[in-house]
């Protein structure tokens, strides 16, 4: 139909079906969801307006979308073992602003890891509302292993006594002790935020401790390790819970996005299965065998290796920017990120870093032996880096490697 009535839209989907096919996908925030969630994401429901939640809306005809929502909730929960879920957030940033809402007030202190060091723009940017709206108070990486150094973290709460201290990031490769960041709240006073937009799909899978059984409220995507639609959610202690339905909505938004929602069901319903155990683990283990093969190969990573989905490359001693790095490796079908690393000198725009993840080439099908051989193919470009014979001779290996991986067959 689309192909008819919009043939130029139409061509651009297309193309972008086949830049997903034909390309190696590393950004650690990309997944490739199942046909299944893109056909709910795509459905009818697109077309209903439900603002208020089941059983409380403001506009008729809302019996189905009720029932789509509850699972969809009920489903979160069980995932997650949580008490209450609020499954209408439009995006990650939204959750967090949600809860910070419904836990704070203006001016408060938000203690958080910058956004240099592997934080996250709403986790108190001065561009961002977060960081604008309340007094943020920056923890720090360890400056010798670049990892969190919880002794310090507590005792800066202990001198600071913030409302609430938020732990998850979106660029740290390393297992989050979320049972001691209780203690460090617990110790200062403070209330505890998780964000696992990141590692969502490990928690559930099994392949990462959960923030669940600590945190007040947790926020998280859906589309990252997860493997589902673009949007987010909400889970939280029941005492938080009408607070938190309350800052979301009527607080800061409106109608909720019904067929994102039906996506989101479809979405944990999947990672309730005994293959998505499976697939998270493999999620790990290609990370690591990337991230050992790449050391091999001479490369620097923060922390010096990963424990999660993602890693850091700091190129620094290779003489190579994160952003032209970036720009090389796109020509030749390798998609990832520059990042900037712990002290970093360039700007945010340059890097001296890359982020790299593995969960797309995991959906995919790849294993460790694959993850060796994307290492040498980035390698190859890196250290070629400019030279227009190496980019194509390596273009047309990793179009190889995916077509032994195909994506989207049903398209």
């Amino acid at each position: 139909m689309l192909s008819t009535s919009d043939p130029e839209i139409s061509k651009l989907l297309k193309s972008e079906l086949e830049r997903q096919k034909k390309t190696l996908g590393l950004i650690a925030s990309e997944n490739y969801c199942s046909m299944a969630v893109l056909q709910a994401q795509g459905s009818v429901l697109s077309n209903k307006y439900s603002e208020g939640y089941p059983k409380k809306r403001y506009y008729a005809g809302n019996q189905f979308v009720d029932d789509v929502e509850t699972i969809a909730i009920e489903r979160a929960k069980r995932l997650f073992g949580a008490e209450h879920a609020n499954v209408q957030p439009h995006a990650g940033a939204i959750a967090n602003l949600a809860a910070y809402v419904a836990l704070l007030e203006l001016g408060d202190k938000l203690m958080t890891l910058s956004l240099a060091q592997g934080g996250h723009l709403t986790h108190g940017s001065p561009v961002n509302f977060s960081g604008k709206w309340y007094k943020i108070i920056h923890y720090e990486l360890d400056p010798e292993t670049s990892m969190l150094n919880y002794d310090s973290i507590e005792k800066l709460a202990k001198e600071q006594k913030p409302k609430a201290i938020l732990c998850g990031y979106t660029a740290y490769p390393r297992t989050i002790d979320f049972k001691r960041f209780r203690e460090i709240a617990d110790s200062s006073g403070a209330l505890m935020i998780a964000d696992m937009a990141h590692i969502a799909g490990l928690v559930a899978g099994g392949a990462h401790p959960s923030p669940v059984p600590y945190a007040d409220v947790v926020t998280s995507t859906t589309h990252k390790t997860l493997r589902g639609p673009r949007g987010a959610f909400i889970l939280s202690k029941e005492k938080h819970a009408k607070s938190v339905d309350k800052a979301l909505f009527p607080g800061i938004q409106g109608g909720p996005f019904d067929h994102s929602i039906a996506a989101k069901a479809v979405c944990f319903g999947e990672a309730m299965k005994l293959e998505f155990k499976d697939y998270a683990i493999q999620i790990v283990k290609n990370a690591k065998a990337l991230a050992n093969e790449l050391m091999g190969l001479g490369y620097d990573l923060v922390s010096g290796g990963t424990d999660n989905h993602l890693m850091l490359v700091d190129l620094t001693r290779k003489g190579v920017s994160g952003k032209d790095a970036q720009d090389a490796l796109e020509k030749a079908g390798i998609i990832l990120n520059k990042n900037m690393v712990p002290k970093d000198t360039r700007s945010p725009f340059i890097t001296s870093g890359l982020r790299i993840g593995t969960p797309v080439l995991t959906t995919r099908g790849m294993k460790e032996g694959e993850m060796k051989d994307v290492a040498r193919l980035i390698d190859r470009v890196l250290t070629n880096i400019g030279d227009a014979g190496t980019i194509t001779k390596v273009k047309t290996e990793v179009v190889e490697l995916c077509e032994r991986f195909p994506a989207y067959k049903e398209l």
